[in-house]
């Protein structure tokens, strides 16, 4: 049963540090895409990334540590009567439709940053779905990554139920997309296709986003703390495909946490199930919705490496099993609305 499933969410720094894929590895040739479609069923490779990609870009996409402050927050879980409500599929953009960031990819650019981006995308939906459709508010990823002193660290990695806890306690203000001029602190980093050699990718200038700005963009005329919004309560999901299915139905998209091998930088579309390659470590994405196609269970998922990567941004992973840790440490919350 190992062999066919991703291993869950555990990992350590000292044994991180070992599994990056180095240079002397390609998992972005041809040959590998060729590889993965001559032996996978549920779904198809496709070139996402120049073969000459750099492997530092490559490994900073999976950006989220092992968070130790699982045990402090409390499992929620809804009554399992309440199954006989659930649809075959769910997707939240044909529920929510008035909710745009719904069908919103962020891209995290030359950033380890996708515990950060995750987060604010899911709580960015939510707070659309808990003011009844009638409010918007875009939570800043830039405001996140380097004003949370708790998270991590920024740009180089972090810790994703930190950041929701850091919502909850001290606020996160606006924030549109690189180059959006939108909101209070838009996000700071290029998008990924400005970075594809090692030569054009400037890490070391960008990586470490340690001055929290307390004030706005001069174009945004509101005063820093006063645009803040704040979660009401942060929580974990039972690692359970009923639970997570309920929280989803109920209150809308959450961050999950899975671990990235190779062959997945190659994914178009259809339902991932793990084929080979390394590790590349851990990663935070929004979970979305489900659904099933040709018989195969899946969560649909937003990932935060632009619209350029996989189905449009989006991916389908296998469901019900904990397939590369993905149903292992699902946070979410309950924003305040003002």
């Amino acid at each position: 049963m190992r062999t066919a499933l991703c291993s869950t969410f555990v990992v350590f720094v000292l044994a991180y540090t070992t599994t990056r894929v180095t240079a002397n590895a390609n998992p972005l040739s041809d040959e590998t895409i060729k590889r993965i479609n001559s032996v996978q069923k549920t779904w198809t490779a496709g070139r996402n990334f120049p073969a000459q990609t750099s492997m530092t870009y490559i490994n900073n996409l999976a950006g989220t540590l092992y968070d130790d402050t699982l045990q402090d927050l409390q499992i929620l879980k809804h009554h399992i009567d309440e199954i006989d409500q659930l649809p075959g599929s769910f997707d939240p953009r044909d529920r929510w439709t008035k909710c745009k960031s719904l069908n919103e990819i962020r891209d995290q650019g030359a950033c380890a940053s996708c515990w950060a981006l995750a987060a604010v995308a899911a709580m960015t939906d939510r707070y659309c779905i808990f003011a009844e459709e009638k409010k918007q508010f875009h939570f800043s990823a830039e405001d996140l990554i380097s004003c949370c002193e708790t998270c991590g660290l920024g740009c180089v990695k972090g810790l994703h139920i930190a950041a929701w806890i850091y919502w909850t306690k001290l606020g996160l203000v606006s924030g549109g997309n690189y180059n959006s001029s939108e909101g209070c602190k838009p996000y700071n980093i290029p998008p990924g296709e400005n970075y594809v050699t090692e030569e054009l990718s400037p890490l070391g200038q960008i990586v470490d986003i340690s001055s929290c700005m307390t004030f706005c963009d001069p174009s945004y005329n509101v005063v820093y703390r006063d645009d803040k919004r704040y979660g009401d309560r942060v929580y974990l999901i039972e690692r359970n495909e009923i639970q997570i299915k309920l929280e989803l139905f109920h209150n809308g998209p959450v961050e999950g946490v899975m671990e990235v091998y190779t062959d997945f930088l190659n994914y178009k579309h259809g339902v991932y199930n793990h084929t080979e390659g390394q590790s590349i470590g851990h990663h935070g994405v929004k979970i979305m919705g489900w659904g099933e196609e040709h018989g195969n269970k899946y969560w649909l998922v937003a990932n935060s490496w632009g619209k350029d990567w996989g189905d449009d941004g989006f991916f389908k992973i296998l469901r019900g099993v904990n397939h590369c840790g993905i149903e292992g440490s699902v946070v979410a919350g309950e924003p305040l609305i003002v």
